[in-house]
C-alpha cells in the first residue's frame, strides 16, 4: 500500500515532464501562455514596430547631428525622433506609458521564450527557416527563429526601457537590496550603466551598425506575428500550423 501512493505522483510528474518534452502544445500552462502571447503582441504591434524603427535610426543620433546646426531640418527631425522614442511626444507621461510598452516587450520575451519549444523532435526545426515553405511557413519560421537568437538583446531592451521609465522604481530596489552604502557605488548602478550602454550600443562603430541592424528585429516580429494571428484566425480557422 505504501509503495503504490508514492508511486502516483512520481508518474503525474513523469507524464507531465513527457508531455512538455514531446507534445508541449498539450498542456494548459503552454496554451495560457500562447494566448497571453499573442494578445499583448496584437495590442503593442504598432507600438514594438514604431520603437523598432526609431530606435535604429537614433543609434546614429551624434552622426547625424555632427551639422552642428540646430536649425537645420536633419537636426530637428533626429531631435523629433529622440523624443518620439524616449517619450512618445508626451513628456513624462509619455515616459511612463513607454515604460507599460518595455514591460510588454519583457512580458512578450518571457512567454515566448516559453512556447517557442516546439518538442524534443522538432526543436532543430524551429531554429532555421525553411525558404522552400509557403509564405505563411516561412513568416511562422521567422518569427520563431529571430525570437529565439534575439531574446538576449530583446530583453536588455524590455528592461533597460523600463529602467529610464521608472528610474525611482530601480534605485528603492537597489536601496532595499544593498542598504547603507550611500556615497559608495553600487553594484546595481553599475549594472544600470551597464543597460544604458547595452540599450544604444554606442562603443563603437561595429556595434551601432550591429545595434541598426538588430534594432529592426521587433519590427519584424510585430509584422510577422500579427500576420500569423491573422491567418490562424481567418485562414486556418484557428488551427496552428503543423509541426
Amino acid at each position: 500500500m505504501e509503495s503504490s501512493t508514492t508511486t502516483a505522483p512520481h508518474s503525474r510528474e513523469t507524464s507531465i515532464w513527457q508531455r512538455w518534452l514531446h507534445h508541449p502544445e498539450s498542456l494548459w500552462l503552454h496554451r495560457v501562455l500562447f494566448q497571453i502571447h499573442m494578445m499583448v503582441g496584437i495590442v503593442v504591434g504598432l507600438y514594438v514596430l514604431v520603437m523598432s524603427v526609431s530606435g535604429s535610426i537614433i543609434v546614429y543620433r551624434d552622426l547625424l547631428e555632427s551639422s552642428g546646426d540646430p536649425n537645420s531640418n536633419l537636426f530637428r527631425a533626429v531631435e523629433w525622433l529622440v523624443d518620439l522614442h524616449g517619450n512618445l511626444l508626451a513628456g513624462n507621461t509619455g515616459r511612463r506609458l513607454n515604460g507599460v510598452g518595455a514591460a510588454c516587450l519583457t512580458l512578450l520575451c518571457l512567454t515566448g521564450i516559453v512556447i517557442w519549444w516546439p518538442g524534443i523532435r522538432h526543436w532543430r526545426r524551429s531554429l532555421t527557416v525553411n525558404s522552400r515553405s509557403s509564405f505563411a511557413r516561412i513568416t511562422w519560421d521567422l518569427h520563431n527563429v529571430l525570437g529565439f537568437w534575439c531574446l538576449l538583446i530583446l530583453l536588455v531592451w524590455g528592461l533597460s526601457a523600463l529602467s529610464f521609465s521608472f528610474p525611482e522604481m530601480f534605485n528603492s530596489l537597489f536601496d532595499v537590496l544593498e542598504p547603507g552604502s550611500a556615497g559608495k557605488p553600487r553594484f546595481g548602478d553599475k549594472a544600470l550603466s551597464l543597460l544604458s550602454n547595452l540599450h544604444f550600443g554606442r562603443f563603437d562603430w561595429f556595434t551601432q551598425a550591429l545595434w541598426a541592424a538588430l534594432g529592426l528585429v521587433p519590427a519584424v516580429l510585430a509584422f510577422t506575428g500579427v500576420f500569423m494571428c491573422c491567418h490562424r484566425i481567418f485562414r486556418r480557422g484557428g488551427a496552428p500550423f503543423p509541426k
